[in-house]
This record gives structure tokens, sequence and C-alpha cells, in this order.
């Protein structure tokens, strides 16, 4: 197994103390898959005094020594150093009450949560796979390790945590442990709405979410109730021809890989059913269908204690996603001064992903956007005049034609949506002039 050397030295002098020491958990996975490992753990069988006396000429961080761990700073790497250890009972669903140390490493594997990541490897040993979890690789399955119904009650962010491996690996969750997902999913209500919002973007950014998402329905609304109307709910709409929940997790998946992108297109048409209104041939119609999702949003990201900034971009997004759409410099222009280069083009973005889960007809649409989104970069290169600030005049050049007040606000909001039309240019002489005979 490839590892930096500061990882190897680190191994060969715990076992040049007497114990043994082996890596665990996703580095030894992500090996075994042919990935490079990005982090490193390393399971010893010294208890913490003895790791920090082996270390004794590094800085020894004691980052949770009541579960065994210390953070060693060694040559440039920050690397924890956890004792072999078997849990105690857990009473809150979520952490175990007592720790006890191990001389063992099956003992401290046999504790993890799915058997693709309970497997380690010694410089000696090789590597060490209990439970099959090479196996399990190779047939890309997800599987618990020992009872999965145990390993949900113990901690049910395990949930989560196998949908996020299924999303981004691609891999089956195995059918008793998707039964004891699917009967202990109301236990995530025990998990803080900020572990599960953690949990729930990188869900989303799998390259396999379609799949997930409506595989497992009944958990993804559990956590986002506003979901689980949309299961089975028919449209009844020419322009759609899927059932709403497959629509959006369809739309997520054609989103770019980003968390925000992936969290707007899960909540674009959240507030759809609340706003239905059928034609007369019987045809739904969701009008204000945009408003009413930015609202469910903005309420489910304060749940999740979204900071304010990514809240508020997400929102405004989901609030403009069905705005119309127009190839032409002046309307593209308009928009980007209405609602700023940035939302915008995260709305087009919205527009594609949502137009290619859509029907067949639809598509054709999806060029023309993304047409759109080339000239709006084109124009924000150009650096154009788009806000009150951008023109080339101020208030105060304005003050002996009118004294500060709402009136100016008026004349100056004139000018820029002049200038941004193109139908006056951005320059001073110019621009006092126009104030002038707006006056």
């Amino acid at each position: 197994m490839e590892m930096p050397f500061q990882i190897k030295e680190l191994l060969e002098r715990i076992e040049s103390a007497g114990y043994k020491a082996y890596l665990v958990g996703g580095c030894v996975r992500d090996s075994l898959m042919g990935a490079q490992p990005h982090d490193f753990d390393i399971a010893a069988s010294s208890v913490p005094s003895e790791t920090a006396r082996i270390f004794a000429d590094c800085r020894v961080i004691e980052t949770g020594i009541k579960h065994g761990t210390v953070t060693v700073l060694y040559k440039g790497l920050s690397i924890e150093i956890t004792t072999f250890r078997v849990d105690g009972e857990y009473s809150d669903g979520r952490h175990p009450e007592s720790v006890s140390f191990s001389s063992n490493i099956e003992d401290d594997l046999s504790r993890r949560d799915f058997t693709i990541n309970g497997m380690a490897y010694g410089l000696k040993d090789g590597f060490i796979d209990p439970f099959g979890g090479k196996a399990d690789i190779g047939a890309k399955i997800i599987r618990c390790i020992g009872d999965p119904d145990k390993r949900f009650s113990e901690d049910a962010l395990r949930i989560l945590r196998a949908l996020r491996f299924s999303a981004r690996l691609g891999f089956t969750i195995e059918e008793k442990t998707k039964a004891a997902m699917l009967s202990r999913k109301s236990d995530l209500k025990k998990i803080s709405a900020e572990r599960i919002f953690s949990e729930l973007q990188q869900i989303l950014c799998g390259n396999y979410i379609k799949r997930v998402m409506l595989e497992f329905h009944e958990i993804f609304s559990e956590i986002l109730p506003p979901l689980a109307v949309q299961v089975g709910y028919d449209q009844n709409s020419k322009y759609h021809n899927s059932t709403l929940y497959e629509h959006t997790a369809r739309a997520v998946e054609a989103a770019p890989c980003d968390p925000l992108m992936r969290l707007v297109m899960l909540f674009h048409d959240m507030g759809k059913p609340q706003c239905r209104t059928n034609g007369e041939d019987g045809a739904g119609h969701y009008y204000s269908h945009a408003d009413a999702s930015m609202k469910i949003a903005d309420e489910l990201l304060r749940r999740f204690k979204c900071d304010n900034s990514r809240r508020i971009t997400i929102c405004e997004v989901v609030k403009y996603h069905d705005i119309p759409i127009d190839t032409s410099r002046r309307y593209i222009r308009k928009m980007m001064s209405k609602i700023g280069y940035d939302i915008f083009r995260y709305v087009m973005l919205a527009h594609m992903a949502d137009d290619s889960a859509k029907a067949d007809f639809v598509l054709p649409r999806v060029e023309i956007e993304r047409e759109i989104l080339d000239i709006a970069e084109e124009i924000a290169s150009e650096q154009p005049c788009l806000t009150v600030k951008d023109l080339a005049v101020s208030g105060r050049d304005l003050s002996a034609i009118v004294p500060p007040s709402p009136k100016m606000g008026e004349i100056l909001k004139q000018l820029l949506g002049e200038v941004v039309e193109e139908t006056l240019p951005n320059e001073k002489n110019a621009l006092i002039e126009r104030a002038k005979q707006l006056l």
C-alpha cells in the first residue's frame, strides 16, 4: 500500500517500541479501490500515554484522549493515532457511553460501520480483512459489520453515511442493511441538524445521486418532509414525463457537482404541490411555485443552520429558477443588473438542470440556455455598468442639480436603467445632462 514517507515512519516507530500499528478506515478502502487516499488514520495497541512517550520529540495534542486519540505533528503532517478500542453502550443513539482499550486490531475493526471500512493495513501483516470488505468492494456492495439493526441503533448517522457511500461509489446497499436503514430512519431525529446537513451535501454531490434518491425516498423524506408529497405526484403537465419526485432527483443529478447547485435543484420545486391549479383541459399549472419553494428552502436551511450567505444565495436562485429566457444582450444585461452576475449564472445553470429533467421536446432549450450563459460571461468580462456604483456619476456629482433626497435616488436608478439598456453612454457629461432632462 502506497503511503507518504511520514506515515511509514510513524508506523515503524510505534512497532519498534513493541506495539502493533495499522492504517485503518477510508485510506485502506480507497487504496484497494485504486484511488489515492488523502487522509491517513492510524490505530495502535499503545494507549495514549504510551503513544505520547514514543513521540516525545514531536508535538502531541490530546485530541480525543477520552476515546484514545492523540494527534501527532510529524514532519509537516498532522496524524491521528487511536488506541485499539471496544465501544460501550450507545444510549443516546450517537456516542458510546464508555470506551475500553484492546490489544487486538480485530476488536477495533468489529466496532466500525461497514465492511468496506472495516479493514486495516500493517507494514508486516499486510491487509487485515476479517469481515470481507475486499470482496464487498469487488461486488460493489455496502454491508454492515455484524447486525445492521444494532449498527444503526448505535449511531443513526450511519444511515446517511451508507447513502453517501452509495451515491459516491455507485455501490448497492445489501438487503439486510437496507431493511435496517428503513426501519431505523426515525432515529435520524436524534442527530443534530448540522451533522445531517453536512452528510446531505456530500450525498447530493455523488455521481449516483438519482438512483439513491429514488431507492431511498423514505429516508430523504424523513430529513426533508416537503419531499414526501412529491413521491408519486403526477404533475399532469406536457412539459414533464415523470413524477415530481423523480423530476427532482433527475434535476439534482443534472446540476453541476457543487453543493450549492445540488441544493438549489433539491429545493427548486418543493412549493409546487401547494401552488397547483388545473386548467380547463385538466392540465396542472404551478404559478408562483418558485416563491413558495424559496420560502420552504429558507425555512429548511435555517433549521439546518446553513450560513447566511449561502442560504441567501440558494434562496435567490430558487426564486428566479424559472424566469423567462431570452438570448438578447439587452435582456441579459437587465437581468444581470437586477440580480447580479453570480446569481444570474447560477439561475442559468438551474434552468439547464431543470430542463434536462423534463420531457424530451424541452431538451433543445438547454442549448439556448448554454448560449445565454456564454453571452453573460462575455458581458461580465467587459466589466459593464450594472449597478448604481458603476455609474460614471455619483450622488455628489448630482448634488448641484438636486439635493440628496429620494428624488436623487430615483434619478440615479433611471440613469442606470438607460445605461444597462445601452440607450445612454456611461459618461459623466452625458449622465449629468440626462439628469437635468429628467428633472
